[in-house]
C-alpha cells in the first residue's frame, strides 16, 4: 500500500493508494506550526482511522509547495511511519519534460498534475487548479509542461474583501439564487463564484487557442467541485489528480 501526501499552503492531502485504487484519503489544514513529531502522531492516527498499521504501508511519495514544511514532513515519516519517502524534485522521474525557463520553479504539485494527467487523460490539456491560488497550467500534446497563468485563488479573494472592505462581511462560497444580488450576501457570491467561473471560461478559451482545439480541461484542487459547476468550459473534475500524480510518479521511480 502507498500512501501519497500533497503538501499545500491551504491544505495537507493524504490518501491511500491499493494499486491503482485511492482508498481512504483525507484533507486537512496545513498548520506551520506543527512540529515534526504532531505530524508523526497525525499520520499514525489517520492510519488508525483507516484501520491500517506500519506493516501495510510500502511507500510513502511526497509533493510539498511549502519548503519550510518539507524536512518536517519527511522527518515525520522516517520517525513514526519507517519509511523513506520519495519527494517529488529535481532527479526524481516524472515523465514530463519541462518546458519553463526555470524548471526548478514549477511546483511539485503543478509536475504531478501533468503526469496524472497525460496518463489518465491525454493531452493537450488545460489543468486547472483550485487552491490559494488558482492556476492554469498548459500541457502539450507530448507531455510537455509549457506553464501557465496565475492568479488568485477563490477563497483568497473573499477573505481580502472582507479584510479591506469595512461593510462586507465573510461568506460562505455557495452559489446564490441570480447573477443580480439583491443583498450584499448575495451579491458577493455572485462577483465571486460566477465571476470566477466566467474567468475559467474565457482562460480555457485562449489556452485552446495557442494549444488546439482537442485540450481538455481539468479542474482538480479543494475547491474544484465549487466553481466547475458552473464553468461550461471544463471537461472533467478531478479533485484528487495531484494524489493520482503522486502514485504515478512513484511507480516509475521504483526500478
Amino acid at each position: 500500500m502507498l500512501l501519497v501526501i500533497d503538501l499545500g499552503n491551504t491544505n495537507l492531502t493524504l490518501g491511500l493508494y491499493e494499486g491503482e485504487t485511492l482508498g481512504a484519503h483525507w484533507r486537512l489544514a496545513t498548520d506551520h506550526k506543527r512540529m515534526p513529531d504532531e505530524y508523526g502522531l497525525q499520520f499514525l492516527g489517520l492510519l488508525q482511522n483507516a484501520k491500517k498499521t506500519l506493516d501495510d504501508i510500502d511507500g510513502i511519495a511526497l509533493a510539498s509547495v511549502v519548503p519550510p514544511l518539507t524536512g518536517r514532513i519527511v522527518q515525520a515519516c522516517r520517525e513514526y511511519l519507517r519509511q523513506e519517502p520519495l519527494v517529488v524534485d529535481a532527479g526524481v522521474k516524472t515523465g514530463i519534460k519541462i518546458r519553463y525557463e526555470d524548471p526548478k520553479s514549477v511546483g511539485a504539485d503543478r509536475v504531478c498534475d501533468a503526469a496524472a494527467v497525460m496518463k489518465l487523460y491525454g493531452a493537450p490539456a488545460c489543468v486547472i487548479d483550485f487552491g490559494t491560488a488558482t492556476t492554469f497550467n498548459a500541457i502539450a500534446r507530448g507531455g510537455e509542461y509549457l506553464g501557465g497563468a496565475i492568479t488568485a485563488g477563490i477563497n483568497l479573494a473573499a477573505e481580502a474583501l472582507y479584510a479591506r472592505a469595512a461593510k462586507l462581511p465573510n461568506i460562505d462560497l455557495q452559489a446564490p439564487p441570480s447573477v443580480i444580488g439583491r443583498n450584499t450576501v448575495h451579491a458577493m457570491q455572485s462577483g465571486l463564484l460566477f465571476g470566477y467561473a466566467s474567468m475559467v471560461d474565457g482562460m480555457a478559451e485562449r489556452f485552446r487557442a495557442e494549444l488546439g482545439s482537442e485540450m481538455k480541461v481539468i479542474a482538480t484542487g479543494g475547491l474544484a467541485d465549487v466553481v466547475a459547476v458552473e464553468a461550461r468550459a471544463i471537461d472533467v473534475i478531478a479533485p484528487w489528480l495531484t494524489l493520482d500524480g503522486l502514485r504515478i510518479i512513484w511507480e516509475l521511480n521504483r526500478s
